[in-house]
């Protein structure tokens, strides 16, 4: 029995220890917001940090330069497209689907050229531009 008592008074002990209020301890408001302050430029340095480090890791090319151009490339169905490609100054047509892969359908004997007189498409501005024009002279 006395056994039994000393296993359920070790039991409630801790339990009620640990259910007794405590006073909580002083937060001091101007530490704890420079604190978060310091912690979110750590973040945002992180981001920029891994943006120039991923920009760096795409402009390793490699020195000959790209061999293969896309000309031109157009939807003809849902998934389906059809591209123009240069390779080493021939040009081919492949048609390509996700069912099918790639597949050759003409080799041009003579190259497509440009149509001066035709309207340039609108070019899609990057973020990079955008934010060039908001630089102060």
């Amino acid at each position: 029995m006395r056994r039994f008592a000393a296993a359920l008074a070790g039991g409630f002990l801790p339990c009620a220890l640990m259910a007794a209020p405590v006073a909580a301890p002083a937060v001091d408001s101007g530490a704890e917001l420079l604190r978060v302050l310091v912690s979110l430029l750590g973040v945002v340095a992180l981001i920029f940090f891994v943006g120039w480090l991923s920009r760096r890791a795409q402009a390793r090319v490699r020195q000959g330069g790209r061999k293969i151009r896309v000309i031109e490339s157009m939807p003809v169905g849902v998934k389906e497209k059809i591209v123009l490609l240069e390779v080493g100054g021939t040009q081919l047509l492949v048609g390509a689907s996700p069912t099918g892969g790639l597949r050759t359908l003409h080799v041009l004997d003579t190259p497509v050229q440009d149509d001066p007189a035709a309207p340039a498409a609108p070019t899609i501005r990057g973020f990079r531009d955008v934010l060039a024009q908001w630089r102060r002279p």
